[in-house]
């Protein structure tokens, strides 16, 4: 049995404010990389906020409850986690292969 597995990307800020403001600004991907360029404090800012694919349980459980509960190719409502606020973009997904 194969792990579930996603690509996503996010935008991390420290507040639901800004995330707020971030997400209003955003209505494709491209808006979304280059707003996470200029204004994610994640390292993964470098890459357009690119997380690359992960399996389930890779990620804090808030994050990877957005990953799989939201709609892929659309920018999702912020996510608290004990990082900050998170915007995240769901590229593709896989669900579990038995």
């Amino acid at each position: 049995m194969v792990a579930s597995s996603a690509w996503a990307s996010h935008i991390l800020v420290p507040s639901k404010t800004e995330a707020i403001q971030i997400r209003d600004k955003v209505s494709k991907l491209k808006d979304f990389q280059k707003l996470a360029r200029k204004k994610s404090t994640c390292p993964s800012s470098q890459k357009g906020g690119d997380l690359g694919w992960f399996r389930k349980g890779q990620m804090v459980r808030e994050f990877e409850n957005a990953v799989w509960n939201q709609p892929v190719a659309q920018i999702g409502e912020p996510v608290k986690t004990q990082f900050g606020y998170h915007l995240i973009w769901v590229h593709e997904r896989d669900e579990e292969v038995a």
